[in-house]
């Protein structure tokens, strides 16, 4: 990120990059004032996770566990249990750390009584999610950019920018907040590959490299303690340090290590360095919720289907097509595209898998993989000799989808 804000690095791509993010936070604030204005009340599981969080900053009762999941008698706010979001054993959230409920309560500490007129304290509560929209768009133009050069990033971004999806949960008013569970799982796949290039180096890699392990731990903190079943990722990043560099197992191990252990002692921190319900919490987690049986039905790929096309329309047509090319052109087939796909596979396997989940984690990182993979396979058909009609049909395809998302932000506010 420094270098992205360098006087000497914020040149045109930049530019371009920055206005298309400040497109897509107006487009958030635009949402946010009008369910201000059609008085849409935020649900009730949003209610409930600013409160517990609130409670821990104020008091130090940690979210999500026995002592801060009261009744709705004790509260005034609908059951855990009964909340639609939460899923509880033996008085633990089974799915999120107390991270997720101090992110969500953080901006409201400022709020001093009732002064604050509410219109402002709803935008209070979407500035984390705000935040975590455009750090994820930002990191994502970054990223496509390295892999598929100046067109790779654009694409990417504009997906992302225009995407309903990323709009709706970067509100966080009537969304799980799951935003910041996209962004650790992001910067956790690509920090690891990032780390891994390092160690052909030949210096020490733990102390050379600490910056990078330090990133490393913390978004996989931020995205398991958002979402406790993304911990499959864990799984995932060391067989990926080790492909990336198959010369130094030892040290691969050495870093990944490390960097789960730098995750554990931020959630640890979470739980504000209570050990036993430290415990008790990872004990009553559902790491990974896994039905073979949703694969035998329909509903599912229906589902994936639905929320796909919702999500973000142009990948109904553009996906496809990267599909085609990425098998059928062997130059599609490297690294830079290869990766985004298997995780973005891995991640639609978790997502089908696990039909009961109650957020929107798995769907909302599988699509922010599909657009650097999708992304990178057309800046390579920007290259061949199709280049112009495959400009003009990306071209469209993009700005259809921009007017169409633009065109449905308008019609919320005539529809008051």
């Amino acid at each position: 990120m420094p270098r992205f804000f360098h006087s000497d690095a914020f040149r045109a791509p930049q530019w371009i990059a920055a206005a298309l993010l400040l497109v897509y936070l107006l487009q958030c604030v635009w949402l946010i004032r009008v369910q201000t204005l059609q008085a849409a009340l935020p649900d009730s599981d949003q209610s409930l996770r600013i409160y517990q969080g609130l409670e821990q900053w104020k008091s130090g009762v940690i979210a999500g566990t026995p002592e801060s999941l009261r009744s709705e008698a004790a509260t005034g706010l609908p059951s855990a249990g009964r909340s639609g979001h939460l899923r509880v054993r033996d008085g633990y959230d089974q799915d999120r750390s107390p991270l997720y409920y101090l992110i969500a309560a953080a901006p409201l500490l400022v709020r001093h009584g009732a002064w604050l007129p509410e219109s402002l304290q709803r935008f209070l509560t979407a500035i984390p999610y705000l935040f975590f929209g455009v750090m994820l768009g930002a990191s994502l133009w970054y990223v496509a950019r390295r892999l598929s050069g100046n067109a790779g990033g654009y694409i990417a971004l504009v997906l992302y920018c225009f995407s309903p999806a990323m709009i709706v949960n970067a509100t966080g008013i009537q969304s799980a907040g799951e935003m910041g569970a996209v962004w650790g799982a992001f910067g956790t796949v690509f920090a690891a590959i990032a780390v891994a290039h390092t160690l052909y180096a030949p210096r020490e890699v733990v102390l050379w490299n600490w910056r990078r392990i330090l990133l490393l731990g913390l978004s996989f903190a931020l995205a398991t303690g958002n979402q406790f079943s993304l911990g499959v990722l864990a799984l995932l990043i060391l067989p990926l340090i080790l492909w990336v560099a198959p010369v130094r197992p030892l040290a691969a191990l050495g870093v990944w290590m490390v960097a789960v252990a730098v995750a554990v002692v931020l959630l640890f921190a979470a739980y504000c360095f209570e050990a036993a319900l430290f415990w008790q919490g990872i004990r009553h987690a559902r790491w990974f919720d896994f039905e073979p049986a949703a694969f035998e039905m329909p509903a599912s790929y229906r589902s994936i289907m639905q929320t796909i096309s919702v999500s973000s329309p142009p990948l109904m047509i553009a996906l496809p097509v990267a599909l085609i090319a990425y098998l059928g052109w062997k130059r599609t087939r490297y690294f830079g595209n290869t990766v985004p796909l298997l995780v973005a596979v891995l991640l639609l396997i978790s997502a089908m898998g696990t039909p009961d989940f109650p957020g929107q984690g798995f769907h909302l990182t599988l699509l922010v993989f599909l657009f650097v993979f999708v992304s990178g396979v057309f800046a390579d058909l920007l290259e061949t000799q199709q280049g112009v009609p495959v400009t003009a049909g990306l071209c469209g395809l993009l700005g259809a989808s921009a007017i169409w998302n633009l065109w449905q932000l308008v019609r919320l506010t005539t529809s008051r």
